[in-house]
């Protein structure tokens, strides 16, 4: 094993071009996967939180009885996908509508009565807010005596999930193209220095060398490239989050909220590693001799 890391580090060496180009190859495929696997994190970050604020507002019947809205908001606090419920009179509704408006306050010209029904403010639970449980849910609270209507956005729920869908499926899309890529790169730059070493090996055969004494610097040297590739990403992927996002943050607060997942990226190495000994494998494992 001494002797093919030797044999390995002589032909990254001798072979310094080829070498670099795959490193900076891999490089390039795994920057890629991390820019993308960064924006999916975010973006799965951001969607996660977005529930919290999440709510329904219940719209009851006109001059409905106290009782009702009783027994309704005890319905409601029972359910367990329930986290809270606030009920809204028609007035204070009107107060908040006003509040909300007061630099368009020419709308309440000539506004003789309240328009407003009193309302029931339902949130739930962040792991109850999905597409189909709401709508169920939805129709569950239209069975109640004294609501009217159910307003929750179904819309942004429906947006919400093809977001999350859409980009976890491209970047899983991502990941697999570009991976197969460096796997391609690693097995081509591998097949390239068996041939140009064909002599060295036809003299190693003549020795008794066996297979696996052939092999070996072959797969030593895919791993270096694999891991240099890894290396080189890893310091492109912190060069950009210290030197552009961190930079954008003191002007524009937005970034700051920003995740950086630093455990996720530390594994580029081992990634490179791994397909970089998968390329060499397949290569060799193709190669007649």
């Amino acid at each position: 094993m001494t002797y093919a890391v030797i044999l390995a580090f002589q032909s990254l060496i001798r072979e310094k071009w080829i070498n670099l180009l795959s490193v900076l190859t891999i490089a390039s495929g795994l920057l890629i996967i991390s820019l993308a696997l960064f924006t999916v994190y975010n973006i799965d970050a951001a969607t996660k939180n977005l529930p919290e604020r999440f709510s329904m507002i219940l719209y009851l019947d006109n001059d409905i009885q106290k009782e009702k809205v009783d027994a309704a908001v005890g319905l409601l606090k029972k359910n367990n996908a329930v986290l809270s419920v606030r009920y809204i009179p028609k007035e204070e509704a009107l107060k908040e509508l006003k509040a909300t408006l007061k630099n368009s306050s020419y709308v309440f010209e000539g506004l003789d009565e309240n328009p407003l029904p009193d309302a029931i403010e339902v949130k739930l639970k962040k792991d109850a807010v999905g597409q189909e449980t709401v709508r169920k849910f939805a129709g569950e609270v239209m069975k109640i005596p004294g609501v009217k209507e159910v307003d929750y956005a179904e819309k942004f729920l429906s947006t919400l999930n093809y977001l999350r869908v859409g980009m976890k499926t491209i970047g899983l899309i991502l990941i697999a193209s570009l991976g197969a890529g460096i796997v391609f790169v690693c097995y081509s730059t591998v097949k390239i220095l068996f041939y140009r070493r064909d002599e060295e090996i036809e003299t190693f055969k003549l020795l008794g060398a066996t297979k696996a004494f052939i092999r070996t610097p072959f797969l030593v040297e895919g791993a270096l490239i694999g891991t240099s590739g890894g290396v080189v990403s890893l310091l492109g992927i912190f060069a950009f989050y210290y030197i552009v996002l961190l930079r954008l943050s003191v002007s524009m607060p937005i970034f700051k909220a920003i995740l950086f997942p630093t455990d996720l990226f530390l594994v580029l190495p081992f990634v490179g590693t791994f397909l970089g000994v998968t390329g060499a494998a397949i290569a060799l494992g193709r190669l007649k001799y």
